[in-house]
C-alpha cells in the first residue's frame, strides 16, 4: 500500500488542508493551549560547578515538569548545525530518493522513513514525516535505513552519537543522585551500557491551517529519557497543572524529556512528561530526539531501594519488549 506524505500533501494544498487532518473543535490548538502567564519552564545550566545545586535543580525539574532545557551542555555548537544541516538536506531531496528509506511494511522494527498513518483515537492523523534509525550501540545499527545522500549524513550522526551519550550520562546521574542513589543506578537500572539509542527525524511541513491540527499528538514517550534538539521553529507543548504550555525556543538548547521508564524507576517520583507539537504556517518545523531504551528483553521496575513498607512498587516490573507492545496497541499495562 502506497502511504500519502504529509509533505507531498502539503505541498499540493495552499489553503486547506484534508479532512482526517482536522481535530475535533473542542481538541484544536487555539481551543486547548493556555493563555494564562505562562509559568517559567526549567532551563538548566550543566557547566554549573556546584553539582549539589545541579543535581537539585535536575531532579525538581524532573518531579515536577519531567521536563527541562538544557544550556551549556558540552556537544558543540558546530556538530549540532551539522546534524540538522544533514536532516533539512534529506527532507529536501526528490521524494523517490526519500522512498529508499521506507519503513518496509511488514518490519516489526519502527526503523525507516515513515509516517504516522494509522488511524489515532479519534480518527485522525499528525501532521508530520519521520526517519527513524538506531546510532547506539553499533551491534543494533542497520544501515540500510541511513541516508547515503547528504555524503555527510553517517559522518555527522556518528559523532553526534558519541556526544549524546556522554550527555546522557551527566542527566541519568543527576537523577541517581537526586533519588540518594549511588551515581550509576539509574543508568544500570535500564540495562547500562546496553541501553539503545534510537534517533528519529521529525518533519512537519509548513500547513496552511495550523490552528486545526497538531505535528505530534498528546503522548508521553515509552522511552527512558529523551534528548531532543529542535530547529528555531517553535511548537513543543507540555502539560503543567492541566494546562498546555507552550515551550519556547531557547538557542543553543537540548531539551530533556522523562519518559515512561524513567517514571517506572523511580517509582513515580520522577514524571514522565505529556507533550505534543503544533505546527507552523510559514516555516517547517524539525526535530531530532534521540529515544533511550533498554534492550528489548531487559526487565526494568522499580529500583528496589527506593521500597519499603511507605513506598511499595506502585509499577509491575516487565520487558521493555513486552511495555512497548502493550503502549503501541494501547493494552493497559
Amino acid at each position: 500500500m502506497e502511504v500519502e506524505r504529509v509533505q507531498v500533501i502539503a505541498s499540493l494544498s495552499s489553503h486547506t488542508i484534508p479532512a482526517e487532518f482536522v481535530m475535533p473543535e473542542t481538541e484544536q490548538p487555539v481551543a486547548t493551549t493556555f493563555r494564562g502567564p505562562i509559568p517559567e519552564i526549567p532551563v538548566i545550566d550543566l557547566s554549573d560547578p556546584d553539582e549539589e545545586n545541579l543535581v537539585c535543580r535536575i531532579a525538581e525539574a524532573s518531579r515536577e515538569w519531567g521536563f527541562f532545557q538544557a544550556v551549556n551542555h558540552g556537544i558543540p555548537t558546530e556538530v549540532i548545525r551539522r546534524l540538522q544541516e544533514a536532516g533539512t538536506e534529506f527532507f529536501g531531496l526528490p521524494q523517490e530518493e526519500k522512498e529508499v528509506y521506507a519503513k518496509p511494511e511488514d518490519a516489526k522494527s519502527i526503523e525507516g522513513y515513515g509516517t504516522k498513518h494509522q488511524k489515532i483515537v479519534n480518527g485522525k492523523k499528525p501532521w508530520g514525516d519521520h526517519l527513524f534509525h538506531r546510532i547506539w550501540p553499533p551491534s543494533r545499527i542497520n544501515y540500510q535505513f541511513w541516508p547515503k545522500n547528504p555524503p555527510s549524513y553517517r559522518e555527522v550522526n556518528e559523532e553526534y552519537g558519541t556526544h549524546v551519550r556522554g550527555f546522557a550520562d551527566k542527566v541519568f546521574r543527576s537523577l541517581s543522585l537526586g533519588l540518594g542513589l549511588e551515581a550509576d543506578a539509574m543508568k544500570e537500572a535500564f540495562g547500562g551500557e546496553e541501553l539503545e539509542y534510537m534517533l528519529k527525524i521529525n518533519y512537519y511541513p509548513p500547513c496552511p491551517r495550523p490552528d486545526l491540527t497538531f505535528g505530534v499528538l498528546e503522548h508521553t514517550d515509552m522511552s527512558t529519557l529523551t534528548i531532543l534538539v529542535p530547529n528555531e521553529v517553535p511548537g513543543l507543548q507540555v502539560l503543567k497543572d492541566n494546562h498546555w504550555i507552550d515551550a519556547k525556543y531557547v538557542p543553543n538548547a537540548i531539551i530533556v524529556h522523562m519518559g515512561d521508564q524513567i517514571e517506572v524507576a523511580s517509582n513515580g517520583y520522577y514524571k514522565s512528561v505529556l507533550h505534543r507539537t503544533t505546527v507552523n504556517k510559514e516555516k517547517a518545523r524539525m526535530s531530532w530526539p534521540v529515544f533511550l531504551e533498554p534492550p528489548p528483553e531487559f526487565v526494568v521496575g522499580p529500583i528496589p531501594q527506593l521500597l519499603n513498607d511507605q513506598n511499595p512498587p506502585k509499577y509491575k516490573s516487565k520487558m521493555f519488549k513486552d511495555y512497548a507492545y502493550c503502549k503501541l496497541n494501547k493494552l493497559p499495562q
